[in-house]
């Protein structure tokens, strides 16, 4: 907006200067028009040069910026006395006055420079009236009046600025909030469509192998291998822990001749990243199939250590060898399947070999830093995009647009109320006598004051004035512009009796304000055509009747069609491009907004379940845990349990506690466990982190039950404790170890004890809730 003010004021100084000049030349004596034109033309091509000054503002200091808008006030004033008579006096003030308000937008951002220029010209007028006319004081009326306009021109701009910051601030604040509710359902949305693809491959994977269902367990292999595809898609599932050392005893060793036998050293366990730990697990089975095929030698050595934050894998084999230069580009074994995998989750892989001295191949992962380049830099390519409108019609811009528009309309009624109180009551006052009859001016002045009244007690009630009111007001102002035109004498139209010319303009601007500038560009030649046929009925005017009617014109009628154009261009404009703008502003926040939360939901849900879940269907996928094995169906059913519980999370019930738990038990039951579930006391509210680290032990508890167990909830005022007791537990890895695994990264202070005699086991997990909270779950 101020970029836009400067360059109204700048052109419609130049256009004023320009186009009054030449009629003041025009009206001068033929003996006067050569010095005249010494003055005015040095004006008329500084004015040229201010407005190159707008396309090139990087060639002209601000200094001289100043001095060229000093020189054109300077010239214009001292051409009044060169040319003479009451033209000059009209041309110089239009000039002048137009000028002084023209810089107040012009130097918006610095009003120093705008006031010293204001009182540069005003001290021009009075050296030009006093070389004008010497032996006489200066007239104290023009220099008045300027200061009128120019503390009204100021005004103005200051209550269109407070209204478009008052604008974009509220703008802000509505975005906020729709930009909130954007990125509340984008994560409903995604979580839902992520649960989904959890329910349909790895949680019914794991829930078919816990129930033991068929003997031909082909299918699962290559299905496991999917579901664990499947995983790797959700955002933040690379960032999940895992143990390297359980997925490196996952590695096939082949079958028959193309077997090979791997000699495992690591020193574990390895909890890494998923996504690093994935790329090394298939980077190091492309490898054994690397050594069953081009080795000669049916052993290798696995390695594994830490390093640092980060950990070392090697593979290395005693075999023929080769030489890493010669193998052909398109041969992707090793470039793609090893090193570039390995460089796409932040480490990186070696190939070492020479013929007849075996090769080795390493993978090193960096750390921590190296993972979030990758885990928290790629976005999710299915996040859900807010959605796209419309620019032009959004809310967005209709509101700024009217909040622009309201000011525009109270800084043009500010103008029309004090012109009118103060230049045009006075005029009014001072020359009753020569009107036609006086009584007609009077009603004509108390009419449009009453326009201006009406009018702004709907602005200042912040509504919309009535279409009907709208259309009556622009009538009467017309009417108004009739009377005084036809009951004035012609020879005084648009000198200091007409108080009327130059103020009905501003009340049909802020009238007509909301609609196209073509319409208030009608209103003002009906109102120059009124005042023009009134003085052609009295008789042919003069060449200096003419021009005298012309500077006036371009100086009141001139400045504020100049003004409609401006406001115009600010409403249809510069309100779309502002809105355009912070559409896109907005759509890029909301969108960083929807990533990183979503990277933190499925951060903080997926974390725990990859720990336990990949190493799973690793080894279901690639044979080295077998679906007839007791063992390997009891931790399905866990982690089918734990799954269940996470698609529980997103439903809204009253008790999200007791769903949950519930969504754990229908998966025991789905096994033929029988549950018997009660609750004691009343349901509060409970934290999402603190409602999984409950639930856990009775899900890892539950899963390794064969036939019985009792789950109970108790709720007490600060407390809730959830207890289950499993009569014949089955043997295998402990309890307290698998939820302890699953619940590494949390912190909330839940407390779990657990107590096991021979095949029974009772577990309980309770929580307190933190005193300064001030809130009783009673």
């Amino acid at each position: 907006m101020i970029l836009a003010l400067e360059r109204f004021g700048v052109w419609l100084r130049s256009i004023v200067v320009c186009l009054c000049g030449a009629l003041g030349v025009v009206s001068a004596d033929a003996a006067d028009v050569p010095l005249a034109s010494t003055l005015l033309v040095p004006a008329f091509l500084a004015c040229g040069v201010r407005l190159y000054a707008l396309r090139r503002p990087d060639l002209f200091p601000l200094a001289l910026l100043w001095t060229l808008d000093a020189a054109v006030v300077v010239l214009t004033g001292l051409s009044q006395p060169v040319i003479g008579g009451e033209p000059a006096n009209v041309m110089v003030e239009a000039m002048v006055g137009i000028s002084v308000v023209a810089f107040q937008y012009e130097w918006a951002t610095r009003p120093l420079a705008g006031a010293a220029l204001a009182a540069l010209g005003a001290g021009v007028c009075v050296l030009g009236d006093v070389l004008a006319s010497p032996g006489s004081g200066p007239d104290v009326v023009p220099l008045v009046r300027m200061l009128i306009q120019v503390c009204l021109s100021r005004a103005a701009y200051l209550i269109v600025r407070a209204l478009a910051r008052a604008a974009d601030r509220s703008a802000a604040v509505r975005a906020a909030a729709r930009r909130e509710m954007e990125v509340a359902a984008a994560r409903r949305a995604s979580e839902r469509e992520y649960l989904a693809t959890l329910h349909d491959t790895a949680s019914a994977t794991l829930l078919m192998v816990s129930q033991g269902d068929g003997r031909d367990w082909s299918w699962l292999p290559p299905r496991a291998r999917q579901d664990l595809e499947a995983m790797s898609a959700v955002p933040g599932f690379e960032t999940g822990s895992v143990d390297l050392a359980a997925l490196l005893s996952c590695v096939p060793e082949g079958e028959g001749r193309t077997r090979v036998r791997l000699k495992t050293r690591i020193d574990g366990p390895l909890a890494i990243p998923s996504g690093p730990g994935l790329a090394i697990f298939n980077g190091v089975r492309e490898a054994v199939t690397n050594v069953a095929r081009h080795s000669g030698v049916r052993e290798a050595d696995l390695r594994a250590w830490t390093e640092g934050d980060g950990a070392v894998v090697e593979l290395s084999d005693a075999g023929r060898g080769f030489d890493p230069r010669s193998v052909s580009a398109r041969r992707r074994g090793i470039s793609g399947s090893i090193v570039a995998r390995m460089h796409a989750v932040g480490g990186s892989a070696t190939v070492t070999s020479r013929p007849d001295d075996g090769t080795r191949v390493q993978w090193r992962w960096h750390g921590p830093t190296g993972a979030s380049q990758t885990g928290d830099g790629a976005q999710a390519p299915d996040v859900p995009r807010p959605p796209r409108e419309q620019v032009r019609h959004t809310a967005d811009v209709r509101f700024i647009r009217g909040r622009l528009l309201h000011g525009t309309q109270l800084a043009v009624l500010l103008i029309s109320l004090v012109w009118q109180f103060t230049i045009s009551l006075r005029r009014l006052v001072v020359h009753q006598d020569v009107y036609r009859p006086a009584w007609a001016q009077t009603t004509a002045f108390v009419c449009l004051a009453a326009v201006a009244v009406i009018g702004g007690a709907y602005l200042l009630r912040g509504r919309q004035i009535p279409p009907a009111v709208r259309w009556g007001s622009v009538g009467s102002v017309l009417a108004v512009s009739a009377v005084c035109a036809f009951t004035l004498p012609a020879e005084l139209s648009t000198a200091a009796p007409d108080w009327a010319f130059g103020v009905v303009g501003w009340h049909a601007l802020f009238l007509l304000a909301d609609l196209r500038v073509r319409v208030f560009a009608a209103f003002l030649g009906a109102h120059v055509g009124l005042n023009a046929t009134a003085v052609f009925l009295s008789g042919a005017p003069s060449a200096a009747q003419w021009a005298t009617l012309g500077i006036s014109t371009i100086g009141s009628c001139g400045f504020q069609l100049s003004v409609g154009v401006l406001m115009s261009y600010l409403l249809h404009g510069t309100a779309p491009a502002a809105g355009t703008a912070a559409a896109r502003e907005e759509e890029m926040r909301t969108r960083e907004r929807i990533h990183e939360d979503m990277q933190r939901d499925h951060k903080e849900r997926y974390r725990a379940l990859t720990a336990t879940t990949v190493p799973l269907l690793v080894g279901l996928g690639h044979g080295a845990l077998s679906p007839h094995d007791e063992e390997v169906r009891l931790r399905c059913g866990v982690e089918a349990a734990r799954m269940r519980r996470l698609f529980a999370e997103s439903d809204a019930v009253l008790d999200p506690l007791l769903n949950e738990l519930r969504a754990c038990v229908e998966v025991a039951e789905h096994r033929g466990v029988t549950v018997n579930l009660s609750v004691r006391g009343r349901p509060g509210e409970v934290p999402v982190e603190v409602r999984r680290q409950l639930i856990d032990p009775v899900a890892v508890t539950l899963g390794r039950t064969r036939s019985t167990a009792r789950v109970t909830v108790v709720w007490t005022p600060r407390t809730v404790r959830v207890s289950v007791v499993s009569e014949d537990r089955a043997g295998g890895r402990d309890t307290e170890e698998a939820a302890d695994t699953h619940d590494r990264a949390t912190s909330a202070q839940v407390d779990v004890a657990r107590t096991m005699r021979g095949g029974s086991v009772w577990v309980e997990a309770g929580w307190s809730r933190p005193a300064i909270s001030g809130v009783d779950l009673t």
